[in-house]
């Protein structure tokens, strides 16, 4: 079947080729006209879902230290209870002393647990003012949570209905883009996607227009352009890199290149007229 396939690419003409060219890009570009009506509406709901993902993992990175302050705050609790039975022994030691200098060494042991309360009092100070701030700051990401996600909500929604409008007309042509692929040569294919690519209107083939090229309007020489209408041999312009064909191959009729050629001929009619006026 493969062969067959590659057997039947050979054996289309070169004008075959130059046709189902120009036919694929007419699909394409309507595919790009679709992509265009739904304008920046992709990369806004994309850009909306990473700033919701960011916001929601800096909430639960909030939420992870708020639950570490709180559990300082209850060691801290903890260690005072400790130090205030400590405390509370020691004292009771020093009415059972010996000598003074148990005494002294359970009154240094006194201070020294009371400085541990003290100390440790003012860490939970410390900690539930950051606690305090933490759940400030969660509040303010939850708002500003909600609010994106609503934003997130009415641009989908947006983007789906365009979608669904046009989703139809889209899969119709893509596939005939993909129909029309199989029937051109894969290197040709190859060459044209890869000038499409690189133009900035996306055309990849172009139709000479009063004997110039369609995509850069640069002049074709004369002789060029007898091998672009005897459609023997791909031409591609020398100036933009885009494959040319002749007008009558891209089904522009007579009547539409005279209507092109006649708006610049009125143009310099007026300008004349304006000439005589001024003189």
């Amino acid at each position: 079947m493969a062969r067959e396939a590659k057997k039947e690419q050979q054996e289309l003409t070169v004008e075959q080729k130059l046709k189902a060219l120009f036919q694929l890009q007419t699909m394409l570009s309507k595919i790009d006209e679709i992509k265009t009506l739904r304008g920046e509406l992709p990369l806004e709901v994309q850009d909306l879902e990473d700033e919701i993902a960011g916001l929601s993992t800096r909430r639960e990175r909030i939420k992870t230290e708020i639950a570490e302050l709180k559990s300082a705050i209850a060691g801290k609790k903890v260690e005072i209870e400790a130090a205030k039975a400590s405390v509370a022994k020691y004292k009771e030691q020093q009415d059972n002393v010996r000598n003074n200098r148990e005494y002294d060494f359970l009154s240094k042991e006194i201070e020294f647990q009371t400085l541990e309360i003290e100390l440790c009092e003012k860490r939970i100070k410390e900690f539930s003012e950051q606690e305090q701030e933490k759940s400030e700051e969660i509040e303010k990401s939850e708002a500003g949570l909600d609010e994106r996600q609503k934003d997130l909500d009415v641009k989908k929604s947006e983007l789906d209905e365009i979608i669904s409008e046009t989703k139809q007309e889209e899969e119709k042509l893509r596939d005939k883009a993909k129909d029309l692929e199989t029937k051109i040569e894969p290197r040709l294919l190859q060459s044209f996607k890869r000038i499409r690519k690189n133009s900035r209107n996306g055309l990849g083939i172009v139709y000479v227009q009063r004997d110039a090229c369609g995509g850069c309007f640069n002049k074709i020489p004369p002789q060029r352009q007898l091998d672009i209408r005897s459609r023997k041999k791909i031409i591609v312009c020398e100036y933009c890199g885009r494959i040319m064909i002749d007008p009558e191959l891209a089904g522009i009729t007579s009547d539409q290149k005279e209507d092109v050629k006649e708006k610049p001929t009125r143009k310099r009619k007026a300008t004349t007229a304006s000439a005589k006026t001024d003189k």
